[in-house]
């Protein structure tokens, strides 16, 4: 896959396909752009490029009295699941304030149409582009005459009745619907980080943890509660189960942290850089009377966690 980050690296090429949009996430929706991207760059021996952003525009736009946008996945993430669903080309647009105030026929003309060159443009049902979100199908179809190009829709991927979007998404992963999640994803969810220091408190009952902290300060974190994932760990697929909250029994913090026990495991994480893939949501957080109540509902956890590990055959996934 090539990665271009100015457009000045890019040869120019009438015959190319273009897609452009965040692709936070990169769920079976954006798949099956991908697909029909490269789909039609065969048939048509087309070149298939993919246009991103990165920040995201919500970052740079978005009024600072609004909660912070939380994201899928950082540009990193989003190139690596690019390369995976088999992307061959990508321009990174840096998305600044300045940027955002081209018209839609400027970024058309400017950039597609002059610089990269445009033979077809795929576009998704509910796509917006220029400022203001000006540029839509309507307005794409005026631009595709005067300057030579087509124009195909990609119909919304569904699945279970649902239109399948990154907003769902998110919503999913913050309300305990991790499973669901997943399965719109096409692949489990994945928070990345680095372990960190804690205050110590789980292995002194027996159920030592790595606290990660996550590198993309944008990154979503599901929502509060225990949840079974795995990481892969000096080549080896580990399981365990993970708790994302402010741990109101052992602590009086308000921010809410990551941290995860893996199972039949002892090593020490302090440095690493990990990933973390989230299964199945188990139970709410929960403030506990005291801490051999908290130790007494974590063994629990534990005996729940590894049953549906069993169930689910999680270990040749």
């Amino acid at each position: 896959m090539i990665v271009y980050r100015d457009i000045s690296e890019i040869e120019y090429n009438k015959n190319t396909v273009i897609s452009l949009g965040t692709f936070d996430g990169v769920h079976k929706g954006h798949q099956k752009i991908i697909n029909r991207l490269n789909e039609i760059a065969r048939q048509d021996n087309l070149r298939p490029v993919i246009i991103t952003m990165d920040p995201h525009p919500r970052i740079v736009l978005q009024d600072s009295d609004k909660p912070k946008i939380q994201l899928l996945t950082s540009i990193k993430e989003r190139l690596d699941l690019f390369e995976k669903f088999g992307v061959e080309n990508v321009f990174i647009i840096h998305f600044t304030y300045e940027f955002s105030q081209t018209s839609p026929e400027e970024f058309i003309k400017n950039y597609l149409v002059d610089k990269i060159g445009l033979k077809k443009f795929l576009m998704g049902r509910e796509h917006f582009f220029g400022k203001n979100r000006q540029g839509s199908y309507e307005l794409l179809q005026e631009y595709s005459q005067k300057y030579d190009f087509e124009i195909e829709k990609v119909e919304d991927y569904v699945e279970d009745d649902i239109v399948v979007s990154s907003t769902k998404i998110r919503h999913l992963l913050l309300e305990a619907g991790v499973a669901t999640a997943n399965k719109y994803l096409g692949y489990p969810y994945m928070v990345r980080g680095k372990v960190v220091h804690g205050n110590g408190r789980g292995a002194t009952i027996g159920y030592p943890t790595a606290n990660i902290k996550p590198h993309d300060i944008y990154k979503l974190l599901p929502g509060d509660g225990v949840y079974i994932v795995s990481s892969e760990i000096d080549g080896k697929k580990l399981f365990g189960m993970a708790n994302i909250g402010t741990r109101p029994t052992i602590t009086v913090d308000t921010k809410s942290t990551l941290e995860v026990h893996f199972f039949d495991f002892s090593d020490d994480l302090y440095g690493k850089e990990i990933a973390v893939s989230f299964h199945y949501f188990i139970r709410e957080e929960k403030k506990f009377k005291n801490i051999d109540e908290l130790s007494y509902q974590i063994e629990k956890d534990e005996l729940k966690c590894r049953d549906l590990i069993d169930e689910y055959n999680l270990l040749n996934k």
